[in-house]
């Protein structure tokens, strides 16, 4: 806030941050990928974080702030996808298990109004300490595939979330008699 930075300034930046990260893992140059993907996660916690210090919450922001985030996981995965350190399709698996997991909460909140739909077995942030962690033990540890058996976990974790939103939401609109 001292520095005149609004939540969606800090949303450009990490979404800026995210794409440095991914055209890093593209050049397959993790250890710099990594720390462009901390600065992503450290910049997007702040724009929330500014957001509600600063009473300046709005709905836009918020769309913003979930668009930019999608766009962000889809830099920073498809340069580790396009960077031949992992096997192609497992880079796809992970994109695609991630975008559905949010889409499945974004579903469940607009269409079904369910206030809040952010339950599953990892949240997003939790998966990128997991890609950041299999990216660093790839660089010492190539011959054990760290980075490809972080991105399978993504994937896995994140169709699971996808599928316990699913059946949240059902318990709740059902609850509801909107099922």
């Amino acid at each position: 806030l001292k520095l005149h930075l609004t939540p969606n300034i800090l949303t450009a930046i990490s979404l800026g941050c995210a794409i440095i990260s991914g055209i890093y893992f593209w050049k397959s140059r993790p250890w710099m990928g990594v720390i462009w993907m901390v600065l992503t996660s450290f910049t997007d916690m702040l724009d929330g974080a500014t957001a509600r210090a600063g009473k300046m919450e709005t709905k836009f922001g918020g769309i913003l702030d979930h668009v930019s985030d999608r766009y962000g996981e889809f830099f920073i995965l498809a340069g580790i996808t396009m960077s031949k350190m992992v096997h192609p399709g497992w880079g796809l698996f992970a994109l695609f298990g991630m975008i559905i997991a949010s889409y499945t909460r974004a579903a469940a909140e607009s269409i079904g109004k369910i206030e809040n739909c952010a339950v599953g077995i990892m949240g997003r942030a939790e998966k990128f300490v997991l890609i950041i962690v299999g990216a660093i033990m790839e660089n010492y540890h190539p011959q054990w595939r760290w980075l490809e058996i972080a991105l399978i976990i993504a994937g896995l974790t994140s169709f699971i979330t996808s599928i316990q939103r699913m059946f949240y939401a059902h318990k709740i609109l059902k609850e509801r008699k909107q099922a």
